[in-house]
């Protein structure tokens, strides 16, 4: 009698590169049951962030402030909190997203949205205008942040195609790489040159909801919807991108397209998101880790529970920021550092991140 073994069909190089790449989620939830659960926890929150903070105030007075702005501590609830609140859903929500697609499209589980020269443009620019006028408005900020993301985003895709590879990812992450070195070093230089500028570059490069307003988010929520809209569009290429670049293209997948799509759905977030906070890192990086554990790697999954990840995180680092400091406080991305780098490491121990 013939072993079983005999009768398996050999494993070969090419059979082995046709198999899916994409990899199994846990059963233990269904994906709808997870994204309602993920939910729960944005609401949950949110309401630590309008609760809990340097001034102590009972959950009453809260309720009564947002129902009443004119009560007592509507100028604390309503002048910092909320604000800081809304500002962290959409900053985390853009920042997660951006990282799956980042991921997606460069198949790197160590890739991250400013691999693409966004957060060193939006922060060149800034200082640019500092330098220039002295001071700047937070609509002038914002504009500026945008404005310079974008225009390093197009470097980097015209420096990559230069060399004509649009169809692999390694060219634009090589590009993004030098690109964000060149605006480092510039903003290094203008730094240095100015004592104005230094101080305006402090408060910027940590990344912090602190202080920060409504003014202006309205203009980065409607560029990061375009953003939004772009991902989804992306959706379909990310999931063919995740087989390989060949396996894609005989799927009939428009490799120029998607590469062009997912750019923008990059830029667009996160320019939107350093646009209102300045850099912040780690979170475009951890959540879409987190959400692949929760429910795989089919995008049309992940892209969601990556922005609610994200979301959830950058608003328990700041009410975290917010205790742990007293009045001062301990700017978001700070505590990000500390807790996203902790967290990401525990994972890179346990060997639970895998190639792409």
């Amino acid at each position: 009698m013939v072993p079983s073994e005999t009768l398996k069909r050999p494993e070969t190089a090419a059979t082995a590169h046709e198999r899916p790449r994409l990899r199994p989620r846990p059963r233990a939830l269904s994906r709808p049951v997870v994204l309602a659960l993920l939910a729960l926890g944005v609401l949950a929150a949110t309401a630590l962030s309008l609760l809990l903070g340097s001034n102590l105030i009972d959950a009453g007075a809260v309720v009564r402030a947002l129902l009443d702005p004119s009560d007592d501590p509507g100028a604390v609830v309503w002048g910092s909190r909320v604000p800081r609140t809304v500002l962290g859903l959409l900053v985390g929500a853009c920042l997660g997203i951006a990282g799956a697609v980042m991921q997606g499209q460069t198949r790197n589980p160590l890739a991250d949205p400013g691999i693409f020269g966004v957060s060193a443009g939006a922060t060149l620019a800034v200082v640019i205008g500092v330098y220039v006028f002295g001071t700047a408005s937070v609509f002038v900020t914002l504009w500026l942040a945008l404005a310079g993301a974008l225009v390093a985003s197009v470097v980097v895709f015209g420096v990559a195609a230069l060399g004509r590879g649009l169809a692999s990812p390694v060219p634009l992450a090589i590009a993004g790489t030098a690109v964000s070195a060149l605006l480092v070093a510039l903003t290094s230089y203008l730094v240095l040159a100015d004592e104005t500028t230094l101080a305006a570059y402090r408060i910027w490069v940590v990344g912090s909801l602190s202080g920060r307003t409504l003014d202006g988010a309205g203009i980065a929520a409607v560029f990061a919807l375009v953003g939004l809209v772009c991902a989804a569009a992306n959706v379909r290429s990310l999931n063919s991108l995740a087989l390989g670049t060949e396996l894609a293209h005989g799927l009939g997948e428009n490799l120029l397209r998607a590469r062009l799509v997912g750019l923008a759905a990059i830029t667009l977030l996160t320019a939107s998101a350093v646009a209102v906070t300045g850099p912040i890192g780690f979170i475009g990086l951890t959540a879409p880790h987190i959400a692949r554990r929760l429910v795989g790697s089919d995008h049309h999954w992940l892209l969601p529970a990556s922005g609610l990840i994200g979301a959830i995180v950058l608003l328990v680092c700041d009410v975290i920021g917010r205790l742990i400091g007293g009045l001062a406080e301990v700017p978001v991305g700070v505590v990000l550092a500390v807790v996203g780098g902790i967290a990401f490491i525990a994972i890179v121990r346990r060997g639970r991140i895998a190639a792409l």
